[in-house]
């Protein structure tokens, strides 16, 4: 594939409707709160991404996507090497029906596609005939269902952000909320009293949400249920299993097999060109 930018701001001036960046990020790289003229569909055809708003946090695996509106203020962290593969869309070219809020996206086989093709077209060029029939589609084939991939809520009150950013960092850390209140410098009581009110729920429930989350990415790499289970604090698979049916509605060995989704374990470099380019 052609070399193309890199830069997002390259892609905000395209005279094109809807254009794709390729874009390799190593493992742990930050990018910093930003926003964009046009909307992005936020896509990783390898790796994890983690996207954050002020209203929330996504830990997004290959098998889906993020739609970010216009204009909405973002920051993005690498999980492991990721082969981003984004699109942006002209504010007025999204069609009515397009959510005004972040949402993410099922990725269908075919959504893939033709986000990987989208991604080769070379930036400069006005599309052939083809290509602007692969455009088209793109915007059909975006789906708005509950996909049951939910965003996780961040806090505002900067002690419960402290814990709850540990904790997505180390999402098996098994600490006591007796043992955060000290690390933060707050009583075990108000810290209670900060998680009901911001979150509607307990410590425990939303901790329990970030191991869920957590292990999304993991299990969609193919990863034992039971190394997943240790990393994140269940003394058994079962107890762990049990947990991810009762967050996300499924059992982890079948959360992905839905039919819409690549295999667990697949391997994106074999259809994405993007991936052997050097640049």
């Amino acid at each position: 594939m052609t070399q193309k930018s890199t830069d997002p701001a390259d892609y905000q001036v395209s005279p094109q409707a809807i254009v794709g960046m390729p874009k390799d990020y190593p493992a742990g790289l930050h990018i910093a709160s930003h926003s964009h003229a046009r909307a992005q569909l936020i896509y990783a055809s390898a790796g994890t991404m983690e996207v954050a708003t002020a209203d929330g946090l996504w830990l997004v695996p290959p098998q889906r996507a993020v739609w970010m509106p216009a204009g909405i203020v973002h920051e993005m962290r690498a999980r492991g090497a990721v082969s981003l593969r984004t699109l942006f869309i002209a504010r007025d070219a999204c069609p009515p029906r397009f959510p005004q809020e972040p949402q993410t996206v099922r990725v269908s086989p075919l959504l893939r596609e033709l986000i990987l093709r989208v991604v080769a077209m070379p930036l400069a060029e006005t599309p052939s005939e083809p290509d602007r029939r692969v455009l088209d589609l793109v915007l059909y084939e975006i789906a708005w269902v509950d996909d049951g991939l939910p965003h996780l809520p961040m806090p505002r009150d900067r002690r419960l952000a402290a814990i709850c950013r540990a904790l997505v960092d180390r999402p098996g850390d098994t600490r006591s909320l007796q043992e955060w209140a000290a690390e933060v410098g707050a009583s075990s009581r108000t810290l209670a009293r900060l998680f009901k009110r911001e979150f509607g729920s307990s410590f425990l429930i939303w901790r329990r949400q970030v191991r869920a989350l957590s292990a999304i990415p993991r299990l969609a790499a193919g990863e034992a249920v039971g190394v997943v289970a240790a990393d994140l604090g269940y003394e058994t698979p079962g107890a762990f299993a049990a947990m991810f049916r009762d967050i996300m509605g499924e059992k982890p060995s079948r959360y992905f097999d839905d039919g819409t989704s690549p295999a667990i374990g697949s391997h994106p470099a074999l259809s994405d060109p993007a991936l052997s380019d050097p640049a």
